[in-house]
Order: structure tokens, then sequence, then C-alpha cells
């Protein structure tokens, strides 16, 4: 087995810079590791005086995949609080589609699981998902964090508090938010992208400076290092492998839509021709009916004329004709 030293000379790193970045959620999930870290996290999130959460226990998770030839997989916290509430978190870098749906379905099996069989309902206690996002999901209005509950349409009023989604996008935060909220504070850490960001923060709160020894410590430990980069390379390859999926999509739909127009445009476009088509032969058959009926009409008063014995000099006169339209209107 390599030393750390071999691996660290093997990666050639700088390692006197490097530092994790709690978006990773190998790395938030080490973060929460640490029992000071997570009950000041949960704290904030329960708007609770930190020193008022007694115990808060973590759960074993797996890293759950998505279908079979998932590679990427969830790797989330789950926390058992001393009131037997459970608390699931985890860190998003990214959206995919049906992410509303997979938090329900998540948090429905977590409250479901609780009950063994043969245990009454009552049995059932508070749920609670945190998804953490290190992107805009709501992009209609500039909320960074909300709570989502089973409420009544018309009233506004809370059904139960036994189920509860916690959404946290990290995107939303302004770059020079100076709010006292602990909250804000915590978003703002697990947004960091510097260690100079970190121990900034790190001196506004005794909780998240144990946050960032917590980040220290794990960023100097070469084989926890090994883990996160894993990690890091098997997230950016899974988003790189979307994106190269939704280009794919749009240009096909381009394709298919600009195939579809062309159709649609040609298919209109003889409709149209044929329609016009009818309309100037209906306008050209009347004026040449007109016109044609005019000629008659002239002709039979020419030869009416011609009858009462009147001249084709006079006639041309009468008429404002020359002799020659005279004769070809006699001769037909």
């Amino acid at each position: 087995m390599k030393s750390e030293d071999n691996i660290r000379k093997a990666n050639g790193r700088d390692d006197d810079n490097f530092i994790m970045l709690p978006t990773v959620d190998f790395c938030f999930k080490g973060l929460m590791n640490n029992p000071k870290v997570r009950k000041g996290f949960i704290a904030a999130l329960l708007k609770k005086d930190p020193e008022s959460i007694r115990e808060t226990v973590l759960l074993p998770t797996v890293l759950s995949q998505e279908y079979q030839d998932d590679k990427l997989g969830i790797l989330d916290v789950r926390v058992l609080m001393e009131d037997k509430t459970q608390i699931d978190m985890e860190m998003q870098v990214a959206y995919f589609d049906y992410w509303d749906a997979r938090v329900l379905f998540y948090l429905s099996k977590i409250f479901a699981d609780q009950l063994k069989k043969g245990e009454p309902y009552e049995s059932l206690k508070k749920c609670i998902h945190i998804s953490i996002l290190d992107f805009i999901h709501f992009e209609k209005d500039t909320k960074c964090c909300r709570t989502i509950c089973f409420c009544d349409e018309k009233t506004g009023k809370k059904y139960t508090d036994l189920m509860e989604i916690q959404i946290l996008e990290l995107k939303k935060l302004p770059p020079d938010i100076k709010s006292g909220d602990d909250l804000i504070k915590w978003m703002k850490f697990f947004g960091g992208k510097s260690r100079k960001e970190f121990a900034a923060m790190a001196k506004t709160d005794s909780y998240i400076e144990e946050a960032y020894k917590e980040l220290e410590k794990l960023s100097a430990d070469e084989r926890a290092k090994l883990e996160y980069e894993a990690r890091e390379r098997a997230i950016r390859d899974y988003n790189s492998q979307m994106s190269s999926a939704l280009r794919r999509g749009e240009q096909k739909g381009m394709e298919r839509g600009l195939k579809r127009g062309m159709e649609q445009g040609l298919e209109r476009g003889l409709q149209q021709g044929i329609q016009q088509g009818i309309q100037q032969g209906i306008q050209q058959g009347i004026q040449q009916g007109i016109q044609q009926g005019e000629h008659v009409a002239l002709k039979h008063v020419i030869e009416n004329m011609i009858k009462k014995g009147k001249s084709r000099e006079e006639i041309a006169e009468l008429l404002d004709l020359d002799l020659n339209e005279i004769a070809a209107l006699t001769e037909e």
C-alpha cells in the first residue's frame, strides 16, 4: 500500500492551497459527521438555540441510485433527533428531471418506514427533508430559503406538521448580504469557494468556526481527498453527460421542428397558391365575360344600325369607333 507521502507526490497537488468545497456532497457529509457542526446547522434550520438541542444521532444511509445504470447515486445525511424527529439532508449541485417528485418520494418513504408491523399510526413522528441546492430551482422569485408543508389550499392553514420540506438555494444569496440570520450564515459557508471566505465566516459564529476546523481537517486527510476528488469527478462527469444529452435533445428537437415547419409551410403555401389561383381565375373569368358581353352587344347595335340604313362612316362617328373596328365586328 502506498504511503500518504507517495500518494501526495503521485497526484502532484499543491496541498497548501487545497480546501474541499461543501457543495460536493462527500464534503458536506463529512462536515455533518461532526456532532457540533451538525447541532449548529440543525439549530439554524429549526430556528432554535443550539444549546437546546441535546442529541443528534446519525442514521446509516447508503449511496442510493436512481436506476440500475446510474453511476452517481445520492449521498445524503440522515439524523435522528431526541424527540424522534428525522431529518434527511442532501446537497445538490445540478437540477435533473423529476427532482420535485423524487424529493416527495424519499420524504414519504422515510415517513412510512418508521412504522413496524402492528404499530399504531400515533407512533409516526415528524420527518423533514432538507435540499441544499447549488443552482436556482424557483426562477420566479428571489427567496433563497423556503419551507413547504401540507396546507389548506384556500385558507393557507397548515394541515399537519408531520412532513416538511426545506429548500435552500445557494445561488440566490446576494454577494454582499449581511444578515444576522443563522441559516443565512450557514448557507454562505456552504457556498464558499476559497479558504479566505471560509476563514472570514468562521469568525462570525462558534459553530461555523467548528465547521471550518473540520473542513481543514478533511482537506488535510490524503485519503479523504482522494475520495473527494473521485466524487467531484463523478459529479462533473454526470453533469457533463446530462448537458450533452440535453444539447443532443435540443438539436434533434430543432431539426424535427425545422423539418415539420418546412413541411407545414410548403403545405400552406400550396394551399394558398391554389386558393389564390382559383380566385384569380374567377376574377379573370368574370372580366372576360364582361368584355365578351360588351363585344356581343356592340356587334348587335352596329348590325341594327346598318339594317336601318346607316353607313359605316356614320356608325363610326356615332359610336366613336374607327372603320377598321366596324369592319371587324361586322365580319365576325
